[in-house]
């Protein structure tokens, strides 16, 4: 029968396990136990008595949550109740005498507001990492060991609705998600016997049949990365999951090699078609020199660009030097790309988070005509008028003061009132232009500005294709 571990009946580490500010205790063998404080690693004068009583301590943790660990087997995972991560080894593996590891979960589980206040990040980060967890983007959280990837995790799995079904599946289970919906599973080891193991890719197959809204997997480390990747594309919009890497561009290339172990004989064009079609954003969070843990990137896959996979900073962070107490300084800016996040918003009518509205003015512009077409109804294409002028919506004024409910020079229903001097076909489309929705305006902008960056990547400066794109750019403008 397994044996649960009493809260505060952890021995000579139980002192360090109630201290807030450690975060990590480590135990090499039984006269050396480390713990690490602020990012910061120091040696404490806490002691085993002997071998053998650190080996009873391993062995009831492991033996709590139905593990075994012993010379034969001498690695295990396990967890504490409070959801606390632990590993332990044995010897032969372990040379200098059994090992412990445990990193603390936090007494109260952090919330966006303690990343705000820790620099981790902003507020502008956290609202567009809101706003892609209500679209139900993909998002793929990369970073370091020990960098927070499973903190981030699950702040940004509290945004999910309450009303969906959501699947989380762990090697050991430290997602703390407070939703009412929510399926936990956890991967098993093999016995001694080494019969009865169950991985991680087992328990992706299988959440497939449980119909989740989303599917939250603790860590991609293996083969259950294709399976990942086909969840993402087949309707399981949505999900979420962390990878070891130091860039975004690593990820993919990381993902790439997971898929690959999984033994199926793919193309590697194929591959990174699935990853450009499953993976909305990826967060890069990093352990800077300081101790403190940032977000250092946010980018969003835009697509392919022949064979390689095109990313698009959003979010990008700025390191300035030292200041006087050795912290880094370093803020996080825009890079003044318009996230393609926000079609997906408009498209599910949800409202843009207020970080957003401020970082990315555009946006009003565009949630202002959205307003105007849900409360009004759609005009005619061929006015009472006669002069056939298709009916648009006023853009926002630029000015500080919105623009009036009905403009003068314009009819009551919103129709454009036929312009004397206008006449002939050439006046209708003048008129037509003149009251070009800004959003559409700002679609061409930013579709002419990612084909401009696409084609000077292919081709040198001068080349024929540039050539051809200024005499196309002087030949066939078009109005912003």
């Amino acid at each position: 029968m397994n044996e649960t571990i009493p809260v505060g009946d952890l021995g000579p580490i139980q002192q360090l396990m109630d201290e807030d500010k450690v975060s990590e205790v480590m135990v090499n063998g039984p006269l050396k136990v480390y713990a690490e404080t602020a990012g910061t690693l120091f040696r404490t004068d806490v002691r085993f008595s002997s071998e053998a009583e650190l080996r009873d301590l391993i062995q009831r943790i492991v033996v709590s949550i139905g593990r075994h660990i012993d010379e034969r087997s001498p690695l295990c995972d396990a967890r504490l109740p409070d959801g606390s991560r632990v590993n332990a080894t044995l010897p032969p593996v372990s040379i200098d005498g059994p090992t412990l590891t445990i990193r603390k979960f936090a007494r109260d589980r952090l919330k966006a507001e303690d990343l705000i206040r820790l620099g981790t990040a902003t507020p502008p980060v956290l609202g567009f990492l809101r706003a892609g967890v209500l679209a139900r983007a993909n998002v793929l959280v990369s970073g370091g060991t020990g960098t927070g990837k499973t903190t981030l995790l699950n702040i940004l799995s509290s945004y999910i609705p309450e009303a969906e079904r959501i699947v989380t599946i762990e090697d050991a289970a430290e997602l703390q998600l407070h939703q009412d919906h929510v399926v936990r599973l956890e991967a098993r080891p093999p016995s001694p016997e080494g019969a009865g193991r169950i991985s991680i890719r087992d328990l992706v197959v299988n959440a497939l049949r449980m119909r989740p809204d989303r599917i939250v997997v603790g860590e991609c480390r293996g083969p259950e990365a294709l399976d990942m990747l086909q969840a993402m594309n087949t309707g399981h919009d949505g999900s979420m999951t962390t990878l070891h890497a130091n860039r975004p561009r690593d990820a993919l290339n990381r993902l790439e090699t997971l898929v690959l172990m999984a033994g199926v004989d793919l193309p590697l064009k194929a591959i990174r078609q699935q990853v450009a079609s499953a993976i909305d954003v990826i967060v890069q969070i990093e352990r800077l020199r300081d101790g403190s843990r940032r977000i250092t990137e946010v980018v969003e896959l835009i697509g392919m660009e022949e064979d390689t996979i095109t990313l698009q900073d959003i979010f990008r962070l700025r390191v300035g030097g030292v200041d006087e107490r050795g912290w880094i300084r370093a803020t996080m800016e825009p890079t003044g790309l318009r996230p393609r996040i926000i079609g997906r918003l408009f498209e599910m009518g949800l409202e843009i988070p207020w970080e957003l509205r401020d970082r990315f003015p555009d946006t009003q512009a565009i949630a202002w005509l959205r307003r105007r077409r849900r409360h009004r109804p759609t005009p005619t294409q061929s006015g009472a008028h006669g002069n056939g002028i298709t009916a648009r919506t006023r853009p926002p004024s630029r000015g500080r003061h919105p623009a009036p409910a009905s403009p003068p020079g314009r009819s009551g229903d919103g129709r454009v009132r036929p312009d004397p001097g206008a006449g002939l076909a050439g006046g209708r489309r003048r008129a037509a232009r003149r009251w070009r929705p800004a959003e559409l305006a700002l679609q061409r902008r930013d579709e002419r500005a990612h084909g401009r960056v696409a084609r000077a990547r292919r081709r040198p400066h001068g080349g024929p294709m540039a050539i051809r794109d200024r005499g196309d750019r002087e030949n066939h403008r078009v109005q912003p």
